[in-house]
């Protein structure tokens, strides 16, 4: 297993939109369905792009001629859960970036690799109970020769991130693993090799209605 950073938090103080760079807190008045009035609150972006989506994640699975497929993810300190997470790679969208751009090169800094987006998910809600934050997953592929050498990392100043290489048929119970050891695992990663994890075991699940045995 890899080392947890030695990274740690300080100090927790209050701190007004006003002062904030990225994120600010609002009010949000509003009628329900049966006509009450209500209050919420909710925390947003201040740095969101052209594109309308503020961040992209990108889920990555690795082909190598003589091993068995894989995805790289990546551990790092996040402040606001105190402790070493353990994500698929993923990144702000620039101002004038579309979220597939903004996959390359999140990709590319934050693991040396350089992949093809085959797929773009739409703008979906991070945490639609605390936040407007929005997202989208690429699905990316990197196709390695025999012997090609680990591509060296280009992190941003202050960036420390370490990237793990997983084969796909392991995942599940790597972060299962690192769960049990103190690691965040983030929420998008697990569901994601949780729904593969029980795909796998429940196989039954995705026969097609008009063959033998479905829906029995």
């Amino acid at each position: 297993m890899a080392s947890k950073s030695k990274a740690r938090v300080t100090a927790f103080t209050d701190l007004s939109s006003s002062d904030a760079k990225w994120v600010k807190l609002q009010k949000i008045d509003y009628i329900d369905a049966k006509g009450t009035s209500r209050v919420w609150e909710v925390a947003t972006r201040k740095t969101r792009g052209k594109a309308g989506v503020d961040a992209v994640a990108m889920g990555n699975i690795i082909y190598h001629p003589s091993k068995p497929p894989s995805t790289i993810v990546v551990l790092q300190f996040r402040p606001p859960v105190e402790a070493t997470t353990v994500e698929w790679p993923a990144g702000l969208i620039d101002a004038n970036e579309q979220p597939e751009e903004a996959a390359v090169r999140e990709l590319y800094e934050e693991t040396g690799y350089r992949g093809k987006v085959v797929s773009t998910s739409p703008a979906v809600a991070a945490d639609p109970g605390m936040t407007n934050a929005n997202m989208c997953l690429c699905m990316m592929e990197v196709h390695l020769k025999e012997g090609e050498p680990e591509p060296e990392q280009h992190l941003d100043e202050g960036e420390d991130i370490l990237r793990v290489n997983v084969p796909l048929a392991e995942l599940y119970e790597k972060l299962e693993g690192w769960a049990k050891e103190g690691y965040v695992i983030a929420a998008k990663l697990y569901h994601w090799a949780a729904g593969v994890q029980y795909a796998m075991d429940h196989p039954e699940l995705f026969k097609k209605l008009d063959q033998p045995g479905a829906g029995a």
